[in-house]
């Protein structure tokens, strides 16, 4: 495998006149299609792992999220009409004579991630889960198998992954201030903020402009003096977010679309707009890195549900934000990098058709100079490939936050 190395040829991140970053919180439509997908994939691995001592083939990649019907109201509210949440993709059913629940599985998974992270909306009553994932093609099904018996992980897509690093101001306060504002912590003390809070920003030059979307939880909010108190203290809160990473000035504001009466504010009863006010679908939300950076180098690849040995729609997302990052972290000289990498379906997954790092030097330097440094890099990552998915199931990396690795595992 050949490495190719190159100098950016344009700025990125801070050094750009203008940024547009977006992050689709926790309770967004589209990122709980995202989170549950995933959570089945992790359900399965777990049951495979178990009973047959290895993960079995399988993508459950593809979700749709059909809102309910709500009423809403101060001091509380009531849902109308289910969420209905449509779970497609293939996964083996039966191996070696022994049958796997792959229905029980999936429904129960998702009914948990739900009870563990939505606190307002009822798992069993507010939800209905649709089970329609079938048994895979006989072709890669084969694939997967040939890779158990020969020990080498083969692709069982022909697709690119890309990464960047680091992130820019801008992007760091996206990320951490829906954070901040889904922290456990946060609502212990503010319970009236929901789950679903999208953050977008905008910069062009030095001043910032954050629009957050904030759900509102109508059983902790009294009236509408209420209302908008846990709006200012939101507001609040996100601008002291962004001077922890910028010292541009910073302009906040929230639920943008709120009328001046009860029934025109940004107001639930789950704490998520799934409940009557938006549909969802798994890939359409946030990237692996857990932003929507259109001004980044992105790929449309949907992550979240594949199967951790051999998609490369999953894992090569994985690896390249992990060597961008990698890189930017152990080269000095490299003060940002993006990578490429782009699979053969049936080839081993750490021999990719093309590995690229692009790198922006800290002082003027030639792409030959980082060449010997970038290499084993990108070498090490993708060999961690074949042993990546124990710490996708143990949580060490996950989809949907930076950095993708934990701390303690770099």
């Amino acid at each position: 495998m050949d490495v190719t190395v190159d100098l950016l040829a344009a700025p990125g991140g801070d050094a750009l006149p203008a940024e547009i970053v977006e992050r689709k919180g926790l309770g967004h439509p589209d990122s709980l299609c995202d989170a549950l997908v995933e959570e089945v994939s992790r359900a399965l691995s777990a049951f495979y792992c178990e009973r047959f001592g290895f993960i079995l083939h399988h993508n459950v990649d593809k979700a749709l999220l059909r809102g309910g019907a709500a009423r809403p109201a101060f001091g509380g509210g009531e849902v109308l009409q289910p969420i209905d949440l449509y779970l497609a993709g293939r996964a083996t059913a039966e191996y070696k004579g022994v049958t796997v629940p792959v229905a029980d599985l999936a429904v129960e998974a998702c009914r948990g991630w739900l009870r563990r992270n939505l606190r307002a909306l009822d798992a069993e009553r507010h939800v209905c889960v649709h089970c329609l994932i079938r048994a895979g093609s006989v072709d890669l099904a084969e694939l997967f198998e040939r890779q158990r018996r020969t020990g080498v992980a083969l692709a069982n897509d022909t697709s690119c992954g890309v990464g960047f690093a680091p992130l820019s101001q801008l992007e760091a306060i996206v990320l951490n201030v829906e954070r901040r504002l889904n922290a456990a912590a946060v609502k212990q003390m503010r319970p009236a903020i929901g789950e679903d809070i999208k953050v977008m920003a905008v910069r062009r030059g030095a001043e910032i402009r954050l629009t957050v979307a904030s759900a509102a939880i109508g059983r902790h909010v009294a009236g509408m003096d209420d209302y908008l108190a846990n709006k200012a203290w939101i507001a609040e809160t996100a601008r002291a977010v962004a001077g922890e990473y910028s010292e541009r000035p910073v302009a906040v504001e929230i639920n943008t679309a709120d009328g001046p009466s009860p029934d025109s504010i940004y107001l639930t009863v789950t704490g998520t707009s799934a409940e009557a006010g938006d549909d969802g679908e798994a890939g359409r939300g946030n990237r692996v890195n857990g932003l929507i950076t259109p001004y980044r180098p992105m790929t449309m690849e949907s992550a979240a549900g594949k199967n951790p040995i051999s998609h490369v729609g999953k894992l090569y997302n994985i690896a390249a934000g992990l060597i961008a990052e990698t890189v930017v972290a152990e080269i000095p000289e490299a003060a940002a990098a993006e990578c490429y990498l782009v699979s053969r379906i049936g080839q081993p997954i750490d021999e990719p058709q093309i590995a690229e790092v692009r790198l922006c030097p800290r002082a003027p330097r030639p792409a030959a100079f980082f060449a010997p440094a970038v290499a084993p890099i990108v070498r090490r990552r993708l060999a961690e490939l074949r042993e990546l998915w124990r710490e996708i199931l143990s949580g060490a990396v996950a989809l949907d936050r930076w950095p993708l690795r934990e701390a303690a595992k770099q």
